[in-house]
């Protein structure tokens, strides 16, 4: 029986950047009631409130939902309030060095875009990401963008020798994300396990991106058994059948 259903939010259980539909999030209420889940992203915290939370109820059902940003850098649990564990932040000195690169990067790559809507670079405290249109950017800006991932491979491979000590990689559509060597969403499946003492075998990991490259793919490198899913829509008929098998008492 699955003990731990984890999700990707961003192309998984929503549309990037933006908030979970009621259908959702009443589906997730249900797996709540029958296992534990957990939600990994190279997000912020401000934006699991935004776009993943406001849809839930805030109730004792809660308890069985584990929320990590930044890949599992901050990790939140709730206890009639939400609580941050533990957050792995940078230090000052480090982020005006990445956020420097960064920069510098989108210059020499000629990627820095004539218009952009909000911030280029964001610093989520464990994490620094680059959204090379802004971070309010409309979604189908972002789809049109980089959707073989060229321009993205682009600014990694020029950013990566300017900031050899930290790790760079893809995140959502438009971004690039920039943290401590090891951190991703591996990371996470390992903290998921330390902290709630559920065995990798008995977890199952669902996201869009579970391809060599993709952001979602270490946590299938972790050994966590993993299910690709296309968009949102198709999500929810993986956590319809989640239900429906653990309802019942038998194994997905």
């Amino acid at each position: 029986m699955i003990k731990l259903a984890v999700f990707d939010l961003d192309g998984t259980l929503a549309e990037s950047k933006s908030s979970l539909d009621p259908e959702m999030a009443a589906l997730l209420v249900r797996l709540l009631e029958v296992t534990q889940v957990a939600v990994i992203s190279g997000g912020a915290w401000p934006q699991f409130e935004s776009q993943f939370l406001r849809n839930f109820p805030n109730d004792e059902r809660l308890k069985g939902l584990s929320l990590l940003p930044t890949c599992g850098t901050q990790f939140y649990r709730y206890d009639g309030g939400w609580t941050k564990l533990y957050a792995e932040d940078f230090s000052d000195a480090d982020k005006q060095q990445i956020i420097g690169a960064l920069d510098r990067a989108l210059d020499e790559t000629g990627l820095r875009p004539a218009k952009h809507w909000g911030e280029l670079i964001e610093d989520r405290g464990s994490q620094i990401t680059l959204s090379a249109l802004g971070q309010q950017a409309p979604l189908e800006e972002k789809k049109s963008w980089d959707p073989d991932f060229s321009k993205r491979n682009r600014l990694k491979e020029v950013l990566q020798p300017m900031i050899p000590r930290f790790s760079v990689n893809l995140g959502g559509a438009t971004s690039i994300d920039v943290t401590m060597p090891g951190i991703d969403k591996a990371y996470g499946i390992h903290k998921l396990r330390e902290i709630l003492h559920i065995a990798i075998p008995d977890m199952v990991f669902v996201g869009d991106a579970i391809f060599p490259g993709g952001n979602d793919y270490p946590a299938k490198q972790a050994g966590v058994a993993s299910i690709r899913v296309r968009d949102p829509e198709e999500t929810k008929r993986v956590v319809e059948a989640f239900l429906a098998c653990l309802e019942s008492g038998s194994r997905p």
